[in-house]
């Protein structure tokens, strides 16, 4: 009988779920029935206002909800304290800055801001140089490209058979990187532990997956590149270390910096690769995950959201940097 009126009050919940909605669609509908009907018998600068204020206003609407009001909850929940009910000023960004424990998570933050955009960018960089001299380069660059279809929980778990290690003797060794380490005759140990090198072997992870899209990013940038200049440059007894250097890189340096910027943003926000191998642990905390860790685990709000506003303020330089190149591009165009 339980069971029964469990059911059935899921049921008339979801009834009520659907009527609310097909009712809000009617009634959006009606809105816009009667706008338009009203807007034929004005002018036509009036219709274009009524249309403009139809289809832009929902969209803005949705924006305002989803984006700018949790944006400036949080910067409000950042001067206020654990549960957000007493203001404390300065005091969670203080925290942030003196703990031990948050410079760590930021220095962490520093070393994928550098390290990681790099790596991938050159790889891919590099990847894109060789396979543009051969004949058939799509199998090679499907297989570099693949990592970016996995997410980046699915890239972690892989990974984290790579990185197992197997501390007895008696079980055979299933971590790819220990049994390598022992056929080189070095003593593997368990190497998400490792402070800093689990950290780095972190970035790897990012790398493989990110080094794809550069690739392919900066692939068709070189293929843009006129035939005429590279074939001028061979006459000129330019060799290929120097087409590349005086030729290629100038030539593709906008998008260069464009997937710089783009894997930069994302390794500031990588989340998912920590949390699923490591938790976080053993000093390999970033930014997102201290958050995350602040806000929903300890549920101290104001240091969470102190963090999240770290967060974008590192991230909104890159922004605003990539669209004042944007705009510059065009401009030249």
């Amino acid at each position: 009988m339980i069971e029964i009126a469990a059911r059935q009050s899921q049921l008339e919940q979801t009834v009520s779920k659907l009527t609310g909605l097909m009712l809000t669609i009617l009634i959006f509908g009606l809105i816009v029935f009667i706008a338009f009907s009203l807007a034929e018998r004005t002018g036509e600068r009036v219709q274009r206002l009524l249309k403009y204020l139809i289809f832009l206003f929902p969209a803005l609407l949705f924006l305002f909800v989803g984006l700018v009001a949790p944006a400036f909850r949080t910067l409000f929940l950042s001067f206020r304290d654990a549960r957000g009910k007493e203001s404390v000023g300065w005091e969670n960004y203080h925290w942030a800055f003196t703990q031990t424990e948050i410079l760590d998570v930021l220095r962490n933050t520093g070393i994928w801001m550098v390290v990681a955009p790099l790596a991938s960018t050159g790889f891919g960089l590099l990847i894109a140089v060789l396979t543009d001299r051969m004949k058939r380069p799509g199998l090679v660059k499907s297989l570099i490209f693949m990592p970016m279809a996995i997410s980046f929980v699915g890239a972690g778990i892989i990974w984290k058979f790579v990185y197992q290690f197997q501390p007895s003797d008696r079980v055979p060794e299933i971590g790819l990187l220990s049994q390598i380490a022992e056929w080189l005759g070095f003593v593997p140990s368990n190497w998400l532990l490792v402070t800093p090198l689990n950290t780095l072997l972190l970035i790897v992870v990012f790398v493989w997956i990110q080094t794809g899209f550069a690739m392919v990013v900066l692939s068709a940038a070189i293929k843009a590149i006129p035939d005429e200049i590279l074939e001028a440059s061979m006459l000129d007894g330019a060799s290929g270390w120097k087409r590349f250097a005086k030729v290629t890189v100038p030539m593709i340096r906008g998008t260069i910096i464009v997937v710089l910027s783009t894997i930069t943003i994302g390794a500031l926000k990588v989340f998912d690769i920590i949390r699923t191998m490591t938790g976080g642990n053993f000093k390999t905390s970033v930014i997102a995950n201290e958050m995350y860790n602040q806000s929903f685990r300890a549920l101290n709000y104001g240091t969470g959201s102190a963090l999240a506003i770290i967060l974008f303020l590192g991230v909104l330089p890159l922004v605003a940097y990539n669209v004042m190149h944007l705009r510059r591009e065009r401009s030249e165009r």
